[in-house]
């Protein structure tokens, strides 16, 4: 019944199946392995020999070297992992792949509906989502073998087409043309196990020999790298390096192969042409595991300069903290102090967004200052790591002085919390729900923020100057605002009780703004009350 159709749908559908099936395995099985992939990627990544057996075995579980390393670019982006952590994972990937083609080459196109259609009852039957899960991915399995066996129909009927007797005999003649057309294609359906299938199968029908199908190996291996890339376009350095790294390493091994397929070749036949082929890409993917592992580092730094960051995307650091070790503790408090109203105008550009956050839909500015808050966690902590060394010293005012300035970064970075975690989430959820505030309400935040940015301002004077009367002002003005926040309040629950349609659809929201300003006022004006007790 399945030869009544045509060539073109033989193939086609035969790949349609194959892709459909690996990705239904590949889904089931990543959502079997949750998180444990990625934890298993930032735990492993900094020893480079289990770093290249887990890149094997994550890549056997999830069915796909590009969803690994499009996994580890998103790491990279995130800062959780560097490059030259990942580059053993890189290195597994490639050989992790090898593992379905060595499936395929064990004649197991035959069991295909078989294993479908068992997976498929236990799937039906069963009400346990573990085992619902592992019938799914076993049907994604069995629907994969089920379409090599329409591919290997398809590419049977093909010995009979002059056309593709003719395409093929010009590949053989022009073996870096089918390189080329084997990448565009593996990168177009973004699977090199099904292009190294479909070689298995033209291969058992003699359609291509086994120094042709190294060809077929060299561009599927170069084409499942654009996955990567793809991902690796809105990423940062980290995440475009990662994507490189896999792309360069794999096009340097066809480098070096390409010249000495023939000899490959010979050394890897047997008379088994599906077994052959698959043998073919185990052995590329083996060589070049073991060719670049010994260096990995060095890899890294070349892959680095190649792709630096760009010019807005240079690595925030401190910048008045010396790693050298002061003599004096009064430097060390002179420098701290420094990097801490750097801190604080980092967070007070973020007080002073958060209203134009709520207002506009701009994605742009809520990526922008939810890095700012990732810089204010790193000012925090670096600040900490520095204080902390020299916290241990026999004058008193001076241990006081650094306690206080330690406190005041841990309250600025609290700030700078509420904004990323609260008013951000707060002003996502409006955009989203499409809500606007009345024109009262909104009038009404506007003047509360005001009076939020005039206190972060005057805290931040008060800590630098240690002005008293400055004090007294921040603690008069957080009165106010409470007194405001209260009254707001108040007037926004009447506007409610009076039926306005924006005041009802926005309310949790309003009420939660209204109160993390007050929260902010309450954790900027901590610091102030040393200088009031001293008086």
């Amino acid at each position: 019944m399945i030869q009544a159709h045509s060539i073109l749908i033989l193939l086609v559908g035969g790949t349609g199946l194959f892709l459909l099936g690996m990705k239904i395995a590949s889904e089931n099985l990543q959502n079997l392995a949750a998180n444990r992939i990625r934890d298993m990627i930032a735990k492993l990544a900094d020893r480079p020999f289990l770093a290249l057996l887990s890149g094997v075995l994550i890549t056997v579980l999830v069915q796909s070297s590009g969803a690994v390393t499009s996994t580890l670019v998103g790491l990279g982006t995130a800062g959780v992992v560097n490059l030259e952590q990942v580059m053993g994972i890189i290195l597994g990937t490639g050989v992790g792949t090898t593992v379905t083609t060595q499936l395929l080459s064990l004649n197991v196109e035959v069991i295909g509906l078989p294993i479908f259609g068992i997976a498929f009852l236990i799937q039906l039957f069963s009400h346990k989502r573990v085992l619902n899960r592992v019938a799914q991915a076993v049907m994604g399995f069995g629907l994969m073998f089920f379409g090599l066996e329409v591919i290997s129909l398809g590419t049977q009927a093909l010995r009979d087409a002059a056309i593709f007797t003719e395409t093929l005999r010009y590949f053989r003649d022009n073996p870096f043309a089918m390189l080329i057309v084997t990448a565009l294609f593996t990168a177009m359906v973004r699977s090199s196990a099904v292009v190294v299938g479909i070689a298995m199968t033209m291969a058992t029908a003699g359609l291509i020999s086994v120094t042709d199908a190294f060809y077929w190996v060299y561009g599927a291996n170069i084409g499942t790298t654009a996955t990567a890339l793809l991902a690796s376009v809105d990423s940062n350095a980290t995440g475009r390096q990662v994507a490189w790294a896999h792309c360069l390493h794999k096009v340097i091994m066809v480098s070096l192969f390409y010249f000495f397929t023939p000899y490959a070749a010979k050394l890897i036949t047997t008379g088994n042409a599906a077994r052959d082929v698959a043998d073919a890409h185990l052995f590329f993917n083996c060589c070049g595991a073991l060719l670049f592992f010994p260096f990995v580092k060095q890899g890294a730094r070349i892959v680095q300069k190649l792709v630096p960051p760009r010019a807005n995307e240079r690595e925030f650091s401190v910048k008045y903290l010396d790693r050298a070790t002061f003599e004096s503790p009064s430097v060390v408090l002179a420098h701290a102090e420094r990097e801490c109203l750097r801190m604080a105008d980092i967070v007070i550009s973020m007080i002073r967004d958060s209203i134009v956050a709520l207002r506009d839909d701009n994605s742009d500015l809520i990526a922008d200052m939810r890095a700012r808050d990732n810089r204010v966690d790193l000012l925090n902590r670096e600040i900490d790591i520095f204080i902390t060394r020299y916290m241990r010293t026999d004058d008193n005012d001076l241990h006081r002085e650094m306690v206080r300035l330690f406190s005041f970064a841990s309250d600025l970075e609290s700030t700078a919390d509420v904004v990323d975690n609260s008013i951000i989430e707060l002003a996502l959820k409006k955009h989203a729900l499409k809500v606007e505030f009345s024109n009262e309400g909104w009038k009404e935040l506007e003047t509360l923020h005001l009076a939020v940015v005039e206190v972060a301002e005057l805290s931040v004077s008060c800590f630098q100057l240690k002005s008293q009367d400055l004090a007294a002002k921040v603690v008069f003005k957080k009165r106010v605002i409470r007194k405001m926040e209260r009254m707001l309040r108040e007037a926004h629950i009447e506007r409610m009780a009076a039926g306005r349609k924006e005041t009802i659809n926005t309310s949790s929201i309003h009420l939660d703004v209204l109160s993390d300003f007050r929260r902010m006022v309450g954790l900027l004006s901590a610091h102030v009350y040393v200088f009031l007790r001293e008086r």
